[in-house]
């Protein structure tokens, strides 16, 4: 599969008051989880995009990282097409604070892509856009060449007439850990 996973890691955690990507989540953390599962759908090739701060402590994760101090989500986005292997032919743009991401979600994600060859692939729980979200490398060039007042959400409206839309039952791709509340709420064994 000439899949790359980019892992978005390089937010500031202003909402959540800490570096959300470092607190615990089972017996790892909350990055090391979604890493976890990456692997455990049979994505071989990752590339994390952080910031110096977590880029010194994940150093253990032993997988490629772009440092990207900036932060901002399409920034990072940019960073990471950047960064992955050039017999890549497809991005799973991934949250790193989104450690419930289910492994079937990012198998079903990457078989309708290697199915249709859509430029692009995104998951829907209830007529809502998820993560992970496939990008084929058709379009990269595109995303490299927004300017930074640019959004990705702007982007997907640009391009919903070639969107395939992946639906899941499952609320997963939809929730992240943006502060102390949405951690408590869905850590496990709390």
């Amino acid at each position: 599969m000439n899949i790359s996973a980019i892992v978005l890691a390089a937010g500031r955690s202003v909402r959540m008051g800490r570096q959300k990507l470092l607190l615990p989540w089972d017996d790892k953390t909350v990055l090391g989880k979604v890493l976890e599962t990456l692997q455990n759908a049979g994505v071989e090739d990752m590339i994390i995009v952080t910031n110096s701060e977590i880029a010194n402590s994940i150093s253990n994760h032993q997988l490629p990282i772009a440092l990207n101090d900036d932060g901002e989500m399409l920034a990072s986005i940019q960073c990471g097409l950047r960064a992955v292997k050039p017999s890549a032919e497809a991005a799973l743009i991934c949250l790193g604070d989104q450690p419930q991401m289910e492994a079937g979600s990012v198998s079903t994600v990457c078989r309708a892509y290697l199915k249709s060859r859509s430029s692009l692939v995104v998951p829907s729980y209830q007529m809502r856009r998820g993560h992970p979200w496939l990008a084929a490398r058709t379009i990269w060039d595109e995303i490299l060449a927004m300017d930074e007042g640019q959004s990705m959400r702007e982007f997907m409206n640009a391009h919903s007439n070639e969107i395939e839309y992946v639906n899941l039952d499952t609320p997963t791709i939809l929730q992240d850990l943006d502060t102390p509340g949405d951690y408590l709420k869905y850590k496990p064994g709390l």
